[in-house]
């Protein structure tokens, strides 16, 4: 992917002044770094944190981005969005499936309100824009405080992805700026947290089942063949949409099997 566009700095005012009023409201800080190891960890195991309402950390760059299954993310300077949402719930870890899933929800919904077209999402975490991977979600929480757990939602964007950074990355992939799609990313980071934020709220009143039928719409691969990978080996079946918890329901020679996302990647055949 070209750079054609040079990067916007993001700037910590900016981001504050897009953000909705009703999304503001329970906003504590919003911290912008110019580089950190991980932004969910900046979060997680910071000091400051702790106190009730939300909390946002957004990175220039990361030098320990991580994604699922321990994998790195490739976070070059000034080229993406990284950015990590901290809150804390009365409920975890059981509701962490649907969870995830409805933070992809939000930021389609973040994608659409900028008028970008092709978004879809596939279970469990990923962010495509016309078929490939754009981005995704990684929630990870620090256990239980207070009578309540500290969860973070991370979320990586690509917005004009370097090449040479990009040939490290181990599956198709691509960036708004190859779509021709330029946001600006203080304005995406905005659309993005309001969303989250409002979502997140949405979610601790109806959980999943709020943004199950807006995922459903979403879903790029249901009543396709996929592949799933996990630590005790491999299985096929097609996927027939998820649960009213957000566990992938895989058909396997008929019978449908509730599948939850843990240490698991998806893969489709056809």
């Amino acid at each position: 992917m070209s750079n054609t566009h040079p990067a916007e700095a993001l700037d910590q005012r900016q981001i504050l002044s897009g953000i909705s009023a009703a999304a503001s409201v329970g906003l504590r800080s919003l911290t912008v770094l110019g580089e950190v190891d991980s932004s969910n960890r900046f979060l997680l195991e910071g000091e400051g944190f702790g106190e009730a309402g939300v909390h946002v950390c957004v990175a220039e760059a990361q030098t320990a981005g991580r994604g699922r299954r321990g994998r790195a993310w490739v976070s070059p300077g000034g080229a993406n969005l990284y950015l990590s949402v901290l809150r804390s719930f009365a409920v975890v870890p059981e509701f962490l499936q649907g969870l995830s899933l409805a933070m992809g929800v939000a930021v389609a919904r973040a994608m659409q309100s900028l008028d970008v077209q092709g978004i879809a999402l596939k279970w469990p975490n990923d962010i495509l824009l016309s078929g490939v991977k754009l981005g995704g979600i990684l929630l990870e929480t620090s256990g239980r405080s207070r009578g309540s757990w500290r969860v973070v939602t991370g979320i990586g964007i690509n917005v004009q992805m370097p090449a040479d950074a990009g040939a490290s990355i181990d599956q198709p992939w691509t960036d708004l700026a190859a779509h021709g799609i330029h946001p600006g990313r203080n304005r995406l980071a905005s659309r993005v947290l309001t969303e989250v934020i409002l979502a997140q709220e949405q979610f601790v009143e109806a959980g999943f089942e709020a943004f199950r039928r807006d995922w459903e719409l979403l879903d790029a691969v249901r009543d396709r063949q996929v592949e799933l990978h996990d630590v005790s080996g491999s299985r096929r079946g097609t996927a027939r949409g998820v649960d009213t918890g957000g566990a992938l329901l895989l058909e396997v020679q008929g019978r449908c099997e509730r599948v939850v996302s843990g240490d698991i990647s998806l893969r489709v055949l056809t």
